[in-house]
């Protein structure tokens, strides 16, 4: 006990004040993203002719994938036709970031003589390096350039030692692409027979590495060496393997900007948190008594852990992430409503305290491990798979379900046993026993739920036919998804987020027809940044007038571009294949811990139940469609399939106890027994939820109001439907297989029946009876 209030302290004045002066380990020293702290912003433009937007789009998929570097929240987005706008969070510095980042993709490979026998590159005068004769577009023009950046295939940072010092330093492997090895083959070739003795490699606006050419290299791989720390390869490496870009961009402006949102959006959904908080424990404690004031106190070790962690792991914090923490804390609840409703059930069976708790720790073990895991497999492909805000999901949501089982498994566990350790035995303090409850008949009423759940999955479908023919859309897509307008505002005095949030953006939310707009202020300066979804000429036009007539502003003053939204579709596929890849993964697991497949193949189909009916509320409700609806589906995904899992633990383990009791009878005891820790669950996470819309911005109620629905349906799906399809596909594939078995009983009654009829007209009628008593035995059988 004096250790786990020992841990609570410690932890309460690190996430406070911080382990030094400089608050290492403190919730204030947490990154946070644009939403929250702001950044850098650069904007790039492209060089020479406007490209095509494919080759755009390409480039900023691309680029995306490059500042991820830096942090997950960072974005990438189109401005115009030849810009790409970049905003990277946490970052005061632009130079710096220009610096790293310096000019994206210009990697070539390059001839040492131009077919004249020019040189296209000599030593320098200090003799330290080389240096160009000609531009990039000179060498472009006379065929000089042999590879460019997209004809690597892969890039690694490795070790590269010196046979003559004995020194190891550090270079990028590359491996080159078919057209790259073919080309880069002729090319070494040509220089190895006509006496030229390297080949360059161009990257960033230096010749980083000028390797003699000794041989033909026909095996397609290269390598840049030269005076580099690991860190130094690890960066070209990472760089080059996002792919060269198509497009050649050049700097043409950067600032830093300010925070979107103002502070009353985290303190609101910090207060949220609290409130949530405190209602849960309360809640635990009345239902669960001791061990839910335990799970309580664990519950704190929790919400310590998890800040502490996002310190030590460098996680950047947006209101989403803020959201799903105080998610993740409602879902640590549910480890520990399935360990006491197993104590509350040894209890009730007649055990002792002692043993109550010891078996109700091992029988939800599995069903712990096995929600978790799963979610957790979720978790780890979309980080593999997905790019931009999914990654930084996973990193949160696997984060969460880590730390939750710890807290559940072991600090709980500690926690409850130091409680009967030292004297707190009293039977009446641990549960109140349950009374025999009858059996639902969750099975009698399939069809029903059937056929509403089919009804809620199409309306969704139904509804984007609706909204199509109406001309507004299938769907609410907001400036994340399909971008907008960027309106770049220059005032006459600086003002804050919150006079703007108050003063300004209730009227331009009319005038716009947006009810989302993005605010950005720019350091140092008085300009304000607003984005909204596309400006048609007069909504342009009454939104300059609007400045005029209440800040004196002219039309010199206001900037406006179309900008493309940050959300792709390459990272939208990106998305969609991780959770398709995370799905089937559930599966497997699934049905190899199950040992059943139908058990599997149902909690797929509530899962993707659960993410059409919620897709269908965005659809029904036109709730805005952005970074946030990602967030709420995969939080769906990672989440829906916990209560399905509990339940099927159950029939599981009833199944190996009672095999000659009726599956149908057994099944609806199983969900019946389970019935009030499937709706404490769901409950514990909707509370903080409620919390949520209730207390946050209008950022955050668009992520809470379809997360209730999720937490709603979920607790529907596991009780009336999960249950009912594995019923429904067991019996009939065990008839199916039955009949499969059977097949020479099936033709022995045929056969049988033409001479039991010519039995029954004979005159000896006797044999026709005996032969009709025989064939009902056999329909019997």
């Amino acid at each position: 006990m004096i250790l786990i209030v020992a841990v609570m302290v410690f932890l309460g004045v690190t996430t406070i004040c911080g382990l030094n002066s400089k608050g290492m380990g403190s919730a204030r020293n947490i990154n946070l993203g644009l939403d929250l702290e702001g950044g850098v912003s650069i904007t790039y433009e492209a060089v020479g002719d406007t490209p095509s937007q494919e080759d755009m789009q390409d480039t900023v998929y691309k680029l995306q994938r490059r500042v991820e570097e830096y942090s997950t929240e960072a974005q990438a987005y189109q401005v115009g036709d030849n810009r790409v706008g970049i905003e990277i969070p946490g970052v005061q510095d632009a130079n710096a970031i220009l610096e790293e980042l310096g000019q994206p993709g210009s990697l070539y490979f390059i001839r040492h003589l131009d077919s004249d026998g020019n040189e296209n590159y000599t030593l320098n005068a200090d003799g330290t390096g080389y240096e160009l004769t000609k531009s990039i577009e000179e060498l472009q023009e006379d065929g000089s350039i042999v590879l460019t950046g997209t004809e690597v295939e892969s890039a690694s940072a490795g070790a590269i030692s010196d046979s003559t010092t004995s020194a190891t330093e550090y270079g990028v492997d590359l491996t080159l692409t078919d057209e790259g090895t073919e080309a880069f083959a002729a090319a070494t070739e040509e220089a190895y027979n006509n006496g030229q003795d390297s080949i360059a490699i161009y990257y960033d606006g230096d010749l980083i590495s000028v390797p003699s050419v000794n041989n033909t290299i026909e095996n397609g791989r290269a390598q840049i060496s030269g005076n580099m720390s690991y860190e130094e390869a690890d960066s070209i490496a990472s760089t080059i393997r996002i792919g060269g870009l198509n497009v050649e961009l050049k700097e043409i402006s950067s600032e830093v900007v300010g925070a979107q949102l103002g502070q009353e959006a985290v303190s609101t959904s910090l207060l949220a948190g609290a409130i949530g908080l405190a209602i849960v424990c309360i809640f635990m404690i009345v239902v669960y008594l001791l061990p839910g004031f335990a799970s309580s106190l664990a519950l704190l070790i929790y919400t310590g852990l998890i800040l502490v962690l996002l310190n030590a792991f460098d996680i950047t914090l947006t209101l989403p992430g803020i959201a799903g923490i105080i998610l993740g804390i409602g879902m640590a609840v549910d480890a520990n409503v399935i360990i006491f409703a197993r104590v509350k059930e040894e209890l009730t069976a007649g055990a002792s305290v002692h043993g109550a708790l010891k078996a109700g720790f091992h029988k939800a073990m599995s069903a712990i491990i096995d929600g978790n895991v799963t979610t957790l497999i979720a978790a780890g492909v979309l980080w593999l798979r997905g790019s931009g805000t999914v990654r930084g999901f996973a990193q949160t949501l696997a984060l969460g379900i880590v730390v939750s089982m710890f807290t559940a498994l072991v600090i709980t566990r500690l926690i409850i046993y130091s409680f009967y350790a030292i004297g707190i035995r009293n039977e009446k303090l641990y549960a109140k026993k349950l009374k025999k409850r009858k059996p639902i008949d969750f099975l009698g009423k399939r069809k029903v739920f059937f056929i509403i759940s089919i009804i809620m999955c199409l309306s969704g479908f139904v509804g984007m036919g609706v909204n199509h023919a109406r001309g507004i859309g299938a769907m609410n897509y907001s400036l994340d998804f399909v971008g907008g307008t960027s309106t770049t505002v220059t005032f006459a005095e600086e003002y804050t987020l919150d006079e703007i949030d108050s003063e300004m953006i209730p009227d331009l939310e009319e005038i716009t027809g947006d009810p989302n707009i993005q605010v950005q202020t720019v350091q140092d300066s008085t300009q304000v940044i607003f984005k909204t979804q596309t400006q048609d000429l007069s909504e342009r036009e009454a939104f300059v007038q609007y400045m005029s007539d209440n800040y004196g502003l002219t039309e010199n003053d206001i900037k406006v571009r179309n900008i493309s939204g940050t959300v792709s579709s390459e990272m939208r596929m990106d998305a969609v294949i991780a959770v398709v890849l995370a799905t089937i993964c559930m599966l497997i697991y699934i049905w190899f811990r199950f040992k059943d497949i139908r058990f599997a193949t149902s909690a797929v189909i509530a899962l993707v139940h659960d993410v059409l009916v919620v897709l269908a509320f965005y659809v029904i409700a036109r709730v805005s469609v952005g970074n946030t609806f990602i967030a709420c589906m995969l939080t769906i995904v990672g989440y829906s399939i916990n209560a399905t899992i509990v339940i099927f633990d159950r029939i599981r383990e009833e199944l190996k106890e009672n095999k000659k009791e009726d599956l149908k009878e057994l099944v609806n005891r199983c969900i019946t027994q389970t019935l009030t820790r499937s709706i404490y669950t769901n409950l514990t996470t909707f509370i903080m939820v409620v919390a949520l819309y209730v207390l946050g911005v209008s950022s955050i109620k668009e992520f809470a109001a379809p997360l209730m629905v999720g937490i709603a349906c979920g607790a529907y799906t596991s009780v009336c439907i999960t249950g009912a399809l594995w019923y429904v596909m067991k019996t009939r594939m065990d008839k199916a297989a039955a009949a499969a078995s059977q097949p020479g009983a099936a033709v022995k009654i045929e056969a049988a029946q033409p001479a039991a009829q010519s039995g029954a007209g004979s005159p000896n009628n006797t044999a026709g009876k005996k032969n009709g008593k025989n064939r009902k035995k056999k329909r019997r059988h």
